[in-house]
């Protein structure tokens, strides 16, 4: 069975959204379905995008795995946006971002453990 995601994140203000994200995900959207929408691909067939919906906007949870989540937030970082808590489960961590709505949006992955 193929798999393949396409997740939205309802926002409030698309214009201030879409600039955030931007930095959150470091690129331009793959593309834009209309003036309301903009969708980024992660990889093949799996995609998430933001959409302005007033009423839905601020309780969008997700995660994106990622090889080298410590590599991935120091560019995130680097881009001007710092998570707000990180969350260890040995050697699996999350890293919380949130949108002006307050959407959740983790980056995480597993991470060496030393020693």
């Amino acid at each position: 069975m193929a798999v393949g995601v396409f997740a939205g994140i309802p926002v409030r203000d698309y214009a201030t959204a879409l600039e955030w994200y931007k930095r959150l995900l470091g690129a331009e959207p793959a593309f834009c379905p209309n003036d309301v929408e903009a969708v980024w691909q992660l990889a093949e067939d799996r995609y998430v995008y933001i959409v302005q919906d007033l009423n839905r906007a601020g309780g969008a949870v997700g995660m994106i795995w990622v090889d080298d989540p410590v590599a991935e937030v120091a560019g995130i970082s680097a881009r001007g946006l710092e998570p707000v808590d990180v969350e260890r489960h040995d050697s699996v961590w999350k890293y919380v971002f949130r949108d002006s709505d307050g959407n959740e949006m983790g980056i995480g992955g597993e991470v060496p453990t030393t020693g």
